[in-house]
């Protein structure tokens, strides 16, 4: 099916054959590409002086403050390397609260007076940088005429080469009053208050100076491939990321036959590429496979400490795009990019330890005798529940609101899937004491030459948000485009305090002469009472579910204007002073920001919607409209009968549009007291005036001529060619 004449000439050059390029393999093994382009630890162990080395690696590995005294050195070794590899510049990556990557680029380049040039990189431009803060977000922390900001060296995030001619060296990015305006800051500092609170619980257990308490994390990444010319084609996807209008397609993914499905040729050559690449930053990208709808892929690493799986997180978005380009694809990372498909997110698997006592979050074979793991595990418990509004606020955004409860995304309920071993091991703490675990078994398949396989002591649960998953826990909520700093931040900061609420707890009772063991029982039957309404391992897309939650209490924010003035409770403006992690100050500009996101986001939507309607959809309906109303003219004036249902239909269906379009344009005329009033008003008029005009474009798709629809459909964009 080949449309109007944009549309044909994309559709066209892809079916032939004049589209994308396919790449080879380079012949190049992983273990020889890994983290070449990345100056690590062996990298500085190979170029620094043995005394400057250790001290980095003690800041690295043991939180030591940075000696400033060793930047000049580390600056000098740092630039070297990167020349010789080819870098002309180096630049101080940062995270603002744009949700992107942002960077300077400063050449290594300095006039030597004498026509030459040498190359200098110093310890100050090092350790600090100074971007302009005035043009990013900040919520009302700075005015716009207020522009110094600072980037400052992040020595536990490792520098690296890009694109073979810049030294990306990763930082913070704060204010000239010293507040965060990034994404990276507050993550490190919630890190940080993880780790003090941990220690705590472990010294009860016993274990003298513990070595630091790190969280850990590893987000699988959803994403759809669409072909570059189509996706030029369609104003919506350029501007918003996602289809405003389409109608569904005669297949889809209802025959689940993509899932897991063999990887097309094409597919597979940007895949390949692409993790050689990220292969070549030290990413450790582990799995690639079809996703469930047409069109939609996933990439999934290894667990890495949470602040360089966050930067790493922003890397994996911004490779996955480039190479795409370079294959005839874009890579959209939208949560929704096509309504009635599977939507895409980024399950970010969870978990925290150290390098002596492992992960602290891994049950055992035994767990109703692990009692390091089960205070643990209860402080998680007790955090979600607590803060269940705050966690679902982290993963708020227009463009999450169109995924979450879809059914390919757990509702936005937050609750926790245990399984059936942990659950049973609760309910009995609960009851008095835990006595037992539930054994893991052996899966007999029935075929003499398959081997008896360990089965795991509890199933999986897809529908959950907040799932226990063998010695971790997966927040499924989170959406496919943003940032993983904020959950890491949210999950970080509230578990902090359920340990210094736990920890507090029972060294109080043990300074009383309780013992350790029964304290503990006592504390977690407690806890696990107060909190256990948040553990469901049933359908949570059931409408049940839904109602059960109601009854036991628990918040289902459903939108992002639900869901954000969360962040303006008094418990949680009191939980992040109180740990370090966002000072009041810094904790309401996000707020202000993640609405003004929302509502800027739902205005361009309602603007390129429009224009598309006014000027493409409509007049491609009024000349089919035109075509059968000549043909009925000419057939009455041959003496026959016309059939007019076909004109009827489009006309009517071209009253639909007309008048949904004048509505969507009346609800844009709005202003409101607040930001808040703003984004309700985005939530309850514009985005149903869209639906409206969505609902007769795509009834419309269906009929007006093919030759004549002006956007490239769904049938042409989800399946790969």
């Amino acid at each position: 099916m080949i449309g109007s004449t944009v549309r044909q000439q994309a559709v066209s050059s892809i079916v032939d054959g004049k589209g994308p390029v396919r790449s080879d393999k380079n012949g190049v093994p992983a273990d020889k590409l890994f983290g070449t382009n990345v100056f690590g630890l062996a990298e500085m162990k190979a170029h620094l002086p043995k005394e400057v080395y250790r001290s980095l690696k003690r800041t690295i590995e043991r939180g030591d403050t940075l000696d400033p005294a060793i930047a000049d050195v580390v600056a000098s070794a740092m630039k070297d390397w990167a020349v010789s590899r080819g870098a002309t510049h180096y630049a101080h990556v940062f995270f603002p609260l744009t949700g992107l990557t942002a960077e300077k680029h400063d050449s290594f380049l300095v006039p030597d007076g004498e026509g030459g040039a040498l190359t200098e990189f110093s310890g100050k431009a090092l350790i600090q940088g100074e971007p302009d803060a005035s043009s990013f977000p900040n919520g009302g922390i700075r005015a716009t005429f207020e522009a110094r900001g600072y980037t400052a060296w992040d020595v536990t995030s490792p520098a690296y080469i890009l694109d073979g001619t810049t030294l990306c060296i990763p930082t913070a990015f704060v204010s000239w009053t010293g507040e965060a305006l990034d994404k990276k800051t507050p993550l490190l500092r919630s890190m940080q208050a993880l780790n003090l609170q941990a220690q705590r619980v472990l010294k009860l257990f016993g274990h003298e100076n513990p070595d630091r308490i790190v969280s850990y994390a590893g987000a699988e990444q959803e994403y759809f491939l669409v072909d570059r010319k189509l996706y030029y084609a369609r104003p919506d996807l350029v501007a918003t990321g996602r289809t405003l209008f389409g109608a569904k397609p005669p297949k889809g993914q209802e025959f689940e036959d993509h899932y897991f499905g063999a990887i097309p040729e094409r597919v597979l050559a940007y895949m390949v590429e692409m993790e050689q690449e990220l292969f070549k930053l030290g990413i450790p990208v582990k799995t690639r496979h079809n996703e469930v709808a047409p069109g939609q892929f996933e990439i999934a690493p290894i667990f890495e400490s949470a602040n360089i799986a966050s930067d790493h997180q922003q890397l994996v978005m911004l490779t996955m795009r480039k190479v795409a380009e370079r294959h005839g694809f874009v890579c959209l990372l939208h949560e929704k990019p096509f309504a009635g498909v599977n939507g895409s997110g980024k399950h970010l698997n969870f978990s925290f330890g150290n390098t002596t006592q492992g992960n602290l979050l891994d049950p055992g074979d035994t767990p109703h005798e692990n009692a390091q793991f089960l205070v643990f595990c209860t402080a998680v418990i007790r955090a979600v529940s607590k803060y269940a509004p705050l966690l679902r606020a982290s993963i708020a955004s227009a463009s999450n609101d169109h995924r979450l409860g879809a059914n390919e995304a757990p509702p936005a309920i937050m609750s926790i899937f245990l399984g059936e071993q942990l659950s049973d091991v609760f309910d009995q703490i609960r009851a008095g004491g835990a006595k037992s675990s539930k054994s893991k078994g052996t899966l007999e398949i029935g075929v003499d030459t398959l081997p008896k396989l360990p089965k795991d002591a509890g199933d999986r649960n897809r529908t959950s948000p907040f799932a226990f998953t063998g010695n971790k826990f997966e927040f499924r909520a989170v959406g496919s485009g943003q940032s993983i700093s904020g959950p890491l931040v949210v999950l970080n900061t509230t578990i902090a305090e359920s340990l210094d609420y736990i920890a507090t707890r029972l060294e109080n009772a043990v300074q009383s002469g309780k013992p350790l063991n029964a304290a503990i029982q006592e504390l977690l039957s407690q806890i696990i009472a107060e909190h256990g309404s948040v553990i469901f391992n049933g359908d949570g897309y059931s409408a049940e579910w839904h109602a059960e939650a109601e009854k036991r209490g628990l918040p289902n924010l459903r939108t992002t204007v639900d869901a954000l003035p969360a962040l303006e409770q008094p418990e949680v403006v009191k939980l992040f002073d109180k740990y370090n992690v966002l000072t009041p100050r810094e904790l309401h500009s996000r707020y202000e920001i993640y609405l003004e996101q929302y509502v800027k986001t739902i205005a361009v939507e309602q603007k390129i919607g429009t224009r598309i309607a006014k000027t493409m959809i409509l007049p491609a309906a009024v000349r089919y409209q035109r075509e059968l109303a000549e043909s009925a003219a000419a057939l009455k004036s041959a003496g026959l009968t016309p059939d007019t249902k076909a004109l009827e239909e489009v006309t009517q269906k071209i009253g639909e549009l007309t008048s949904g379009i004048a509505a969507l344009e009346s609800a844009s005329a709005h202003t409101a007291g607040s930001v808040l009033e703003e984004a309700k008003h985005c939530r309850d008029v514009i985005l149903p005036a869209l639906l409206k005009v969505r609902a007769a474009a795509d009834a419309l798709e269906g009929i007006v001529a093919d030759d004549l629809w002006p956007l490239p459909t769904y049938q042409e964009m989800l399946f790969v060619r």
